[in-house]
């Protein structure tokens, strides 16, 4: 025609062909990310199932524990900032099981943690206490301080 259509430089026939093959390869891209799509979801699905089931065992773990911690003899109801004992991580509230070489099978009275006290005057005491529900070692030098006593702390027994 007159203003030179049908052009001779373009191949119309492969033009078509290529949009052909785009939009072929589009669909494709489409469905192939959401295949991928529905995986990631299944796979957060099982991660969450997963991370579920790991959080009930360690649960059950955790009461099986708690049901096997031993049996305390005495507890720490206060202990003075700056004392051996809160140097060494001594907390109020911490219920002893061990002190050194008494323990729940030949406690009992003070007497008996006193008595270890001054000996170990100077050298490490392993202390094994339960806090919050936990079983904690904690190493303590009974030692001469600003305050009264060679711990710093108070030790009352338990009634069980």
């Amino acid at each position: 025609d007159a203003e030179g259509f049908p052009r001779a430089d373009i191949d119309l026939y492969q033009v078509r062909t290529a949009r052909h093959n785009i939009i072929c390869l589009q669909n494709d891209h489409k469905a192939l990310m959401k295949q991928v799509e529905e995986a990631l979801h299944k796979l957060h699905a099982r991660e969450k199932e997963k991370h579920a089931k790991d959080e009930a065992e360690a649960l059950a773990e955790a009461m099986s524990q708690n049901q096997s911690l031993p049996q305390a003899f005495a507890k720490v109801n206060a202990v003075t900032p700056g004392s051996p004992a809160s140097v060494s991580g001594l907390q109020v509230d911490d219920e002893i099981v061990e002190f050194g070489s008494v323990n729940v099978n030949n406690f009992q009275n003070l007497q008996n943690i006193a008595t270890v006290v001054q000996h170990s005057e100077g050298r490490p005491l392993s202390v094994t206490v339960i806090r919050s529900g936990r079983k904690v070692h904690v190493g303590l030098t009974p030692k001469r301080w600003a305050g009264k006593g060679l711990l710093g702390c108070n030790i009352i027994p338990l009634q069980r």
